[in-house]
């Protein structure tokens, strides 16, 4: 096993461990692998929160298309893994499209849903993440948002509500009914439950959706990979479903964005991945953390609104000379 120290900040002494492979003293690992392979040799009960998103199945470079049939039947022995490294008081959030053949849709959510019910868990919450930007459909209306399905192990898991709530959008609201708290403010000081479909915007609890920018060509975060996570869409989880120093797994880490999410809160992190591109490009980032150099969107950053001055924001002339002559 390979074990080295990283300075965590330029500003400070504290060091952080980093390894290959699970040890119970490292506060970060990049593992090389398969995730079924990976996951056996990691100790039962472990992960506070594992969360990622499972090759779609989609054709993209890192995938070979298979049946839908066949490629859940071969994700099976891994979610039993995933299962059994979950603590008892731990979450999983398993974030998912859809599977498309031949423009019929499949969403995979409900897919997993039965797989992961027979495996003991319970569904808290079916979250929505809606995007703005994504593939142009002709066939069928353009896709603009995924879900991530959170299951708990048991009954008794930990949920820091007040970590992520947001404000209210009436925060003067009072009580209205007659006894002792009529006219008294009825909201949390704090904010409000962010509710289950969420928008990381200026507004976003005026509309309760997650609208997180996905990762393209002009994202700050994008790297090599071509399906990332977004690092804000990985934190809220991360501060709700965790206390720091617990651990937060992605098996299928790609370039290191949950582990990312969960270093810059104290959290440890470990993810896995087959393609050593990855893991290197996941440990460069990781350096840049380090440095203050990762280039980040920060978490409830205002979706950048056009105001219309921009030229591509802009009906083309060819489109009004054309309804000028018709």
């Amino acid at each position: 096993m390979k074990i080295e120290k990283r300075p965590y900040s330029l500003f400070s002494d504290e060091e952080k461990i980093i390894a290959d492979e699970y040890n119970e003293s490292a506060d970060i690992v990049f593992a090389l692998g398969d995730a079924r392979e990976t996951l056996a040799k990691c100790p039962s009960g472990f992960a506070s929160l594992i969360i990622t998103s499972p090759p779609y199945n989609v054709g993209k470079e890192y995938e070979t298309q298979t049946r839908l049939e066949h490629y859940l039947e071969l994700l099976d022995p891994i979610l039993k893994e995933l299962v059994r490294v979950l603590s008892p008081h731990g979450s999983l959030c398993w974030q998912v499209g859809n599977y498309v053949d031949a423009s019929e849709v499949y969403p995979l959510d409900i897919y997993f849903y039965s797989l992961f019910k027979k495996m003991g868990l319970h569904l808290r919450n079916r979250i929505i993440w809606t995007f703005e930007h994504g593939l142009h459909c002709s066939l069928r209306f353009s896709g603009r948002y995924e879900t991530m399905l959170w299951f708990t192990k048991t009954d008794e898991y930990t949920f820091n509500l007040d970590s992520v709530r947001v404000p209210s959008k009436y925060p003067g609201k009072t009580n209205f009914r007659p006894g002792p708290q009529y006219g008294l403010p009825s909201g949390n000081p704090l904010g409000k439950n962010p509710s289950d479909v969420w928008r990381f915007m200026a507004k976003e609890w005026e509309t309760g959706l997650w609208n997180i920018p996905n990762v393209k060509a002009n994202h700050p975060e994008k790297t090599i990979h071509p399906c990332q996570f977004p690092i804000e869409l990985v934190e809220r989880c991360v501060l709700a479903l965790t206390a720091e120093g617990e651990w937060v797994l992605d098996p299928f880490s790609g370039v290191g964005s949950a582990l990312l999410a969960a270093v810059r809160h104290n959290r440890r992190a470990m993810g896995c991945d087959r393609e050593p591109k990855y893991i290197e490009e996941a440990k460069r980032r990781m350096e840049m953390l380090f440095s203050g150099e990762l280039p980040y969107r920060p978490l409830g950053k205002p979706v950048y609104q056009p105001t219309g001055r921009e030229k591509v924001s802009q009906i083309p002339q060819q489109w009004l000379i054309g309804e000028k002559g018709a």
